[in-house]
């Protein structure tokens, strides 16, 4: 078996074991780590692979904002910020401009570091 047969089999039983707000981490670690890899390729010069990296981040904006209960008012906040990285996303997308990226690879670190904090904040039994 190969490492990334590994890290993909590591990471099929850790989404299948995740409670909700474990979930929901994970898919802002998957986004990072896609920003992450994109941000590489393009140094290299590797722009196609560069762009299927940067869709699935973008992907796993979609899913972010599909998953939203728009019965808080914290869910229509992140719902703007969502939408307003997808179109960084986009921006950067057009422009290859490295500043955009790392605006958005921003984001996506504080919002790891965030969810990080809150899952640690609960109280065992509580769930996100």
């Amino acid at each position: 078996m190969s490492i990334q047969d590994y890290q993909l089999n590591y990471l099929k039983v850790r989404v299948e074991t995740a409670s909700p707000g474990e979930l929901t981490l994970i898919l802002y670690e998957e986004f990072c780590k896609k920003l992450m890899i994109s941000k590489n390729l393009l140094s290299k010069g590797l722009v196609d692979e560069m762009r299927i990296q940067v869709f699935k981040a973008k992907d796993i904006l979609n899913e972010l904002i599909i998953t939203l209960n728009m019965d808080y008012d914290i869910s229509k906040n992140l719902y703007e910020l969502y939408w307003y990285y997808n179109n960084r996303l986009a921006n950067f997308l057009i422009s290859k401009d490295v500043a955009v990226l790392d605006e958005v690879l921003e984001f996506g670190q504080s919002m790891v570091d965030t969810w990080k904090l809150a899952i640690q904040s609960l109280k065992p039994g509580d769930s996100l």
